[in-house]
This record gives structure tokens, C-alpha cells and sequence, in this order.
């Protein structure tokens, strides 16, 4: 990287550590007031949990769907947060292998209990790479969430490890109901979602997560053939990892 490359790549960390900041400050005077309404409107609902009255019945549901909307801007304020902050990165040399199998080892259970055959394929003598963990969780649980809810009924989601012209590949490969062009190209988009409950910022969040470690991620997919992910990621000078799997 040239000079002027990192002189560059430092300012846009500090603006996005400043973004950061502000959305903080923004979620926080949004989630105060937010939190009030919810408890209100708790609070109304079972004054109303007995009231027999046709009336008050219908105030009652009236009153469901507004926590029920609470409950989903409450879920799009944390998904912003998360957009927003995925810069913040404290790295290290990590094993990614270890990293997936940890991870596949946690969702195993609940994938069982959706239909999901989930098949870890990792590459031995698999080189570190330097990444935030922590965030490295979330772009695979952002994934497999978002494979997950492309197989209702259930399928088979495989995740690969390898490397690739000096660079340690990730890919999460499911076999759902797939994505049409538009819809692929502008997956990676803040707020697109083709779920009627998504916030749109899951994958734009992975996104940026795999960007801000100097990494790409593309998509690949096919109506009704399933979809694929695949992550590039520099390799590190360290030794290879301590994780052959």
C-alpha cells in the first residue's frame, strides 16, 4: 500500500469511527423514548387483557400490532448499529478454521431444528489471517442467517475453507430458494431486502465488515438453485494456523 493509500485509509477509519460515534448517540435518544412507548403500551394491553367488549377487543389488537412494530423498529435500530459500527476492529492473528468450527459447533442445534444439514469443509494447514473475531462472527452469522430464511423448509448449507492466489477464501454455499439478477446485484445495498421483515442491513453490514479488513466478498446466484458467498481475505505473514481441519 502507497503512501498516500494509508494517509487515506486512516481518514476514512476516523470518519467511520466518527459515524460510528453519532449513530450511537442517534440510537440511544431513539431508544429511550422507544423503550417508554413499548412499556405504555404493555402497560395498556393488560388493562385491556379481560375487557369483553367488542370495542375494546379491537383497541386491544389495535395495540398488538403497534408493539409488534416497536419490536421491529427495535430490531432495525440494532441492525444499524451494528452497519455502523462494523469499522471498529481490534485484529489478530486468528484461525479461521477454528473460527468456523466454533461457530458451526453453536448454530448446529438450531439448524437441526430447521431442516439444515450443515457441512463444514476446511481446508488443513489453513493460514491465519488478521481479523476482529468478533466481527468475523457476525459476518457468519449474518450469512447463515440469511441462508437460513432462504430455506423455510429446510436444505443443505455447506461451509468452505481454502486458499486462492495468496489470499484465504470463506464460503457459504446453501441451497435455498436463490436470488434473481436485480435482486443479487443489489444485495450489498443498505435497506434492500426482498423479506417483508428485513432490515436490509445484514449483508451490507458483512459487506463492510470483509472491506474494512481489506478483503472482497461476491455473491453468486440462481432462482431456485441456491446461493453462494465467497470471501477473500489477505493472508498474514505469521505462521500457518495451529488448527489442520
Amino acid at each position: 500500500m502507497s503512501e498516500l493509500d494509508a494517509s487515506e485509509r486512516d481518514r476514512l477509519l476516523r470518519l467511520n469511527a466518527e459515524i460510528a460515534t453519532l449513530a450511537g448517540g442517534l440510537a440511544h435518544e431513539v431508544r429511550n423514548p422507544l423503550s417508554t412507548i413499548q412499556m405504555n403500551l404493555e402497560l395498556l394491553a393488560e388493562d385491556l387483557e379481560e375487557a369483553s367488549d367488542p370495542k375494546l377487543g379491537r383497541m386491544r389488537r389495535k395495540l398488538e400490532t403497534m408493539r409488534r412494530e416497536c419490536g421491529r423498529m427495535e430490531v432495525i435500530l440494532n441492525a444499524f448499529l451494528q452497519f455502523a459500527r462494523a469499522g471498529e476492529m481490534q485484529r489478530t492473528d486468528t484461525s479461521l478454521n477454528q473460527l468456523v468450527s466454533e461457530f458451526v459447533e453453536f448454530y448446529r442445534p438450531e439448524a437441526t431444528a430447521s431442516g439444515i444439514d450443515v457441512s463444514p469443509h476446511l481446508a488443513a494447514d489453513l493460514p491465519l489471517v488478521a481479523i476482529d473475531a468478533g466481527l468475523f462472527r457476525q459476518v457468519l452469522s449474518n450469512l447463515v442467517r440469511n441462508s437460513q430464511q432462504a430455506m423455510p423448509d429446510g436444505g443443505q448449507l455447506e461451509i468452505q475453507t481454502s486458499t486462492a492466489d495468496g489470499h484465504v477464501r470463506l464460503a457459504v454455499i446453501d441451497t435455498g430458494k436463490g436470488m434473481d439478477e436485480r435482486a443479487r446485484k443489489k444485495a450489498f445495498e443498505p435497506f434492500f431486502s426482498t423479506k417483508a421483515n428485513g432490515s436490509g442491513l445484514g449483508l451490507p453490514t458483512v459487506r463492510k465488515i470483509v472491506e474494512a479488513h481489506g478483503g472482497t466478498i461476491a455473491c453468486e446466484s440462481e432462482v431456485g438453485h441456491g446461493t453462494r458467498f465467497t470471501i477473500e481475505l489477505p493472508i498474514t505473514t505469521s505462521a500457518k494456523s495451529p488448527l489442520s481441519q
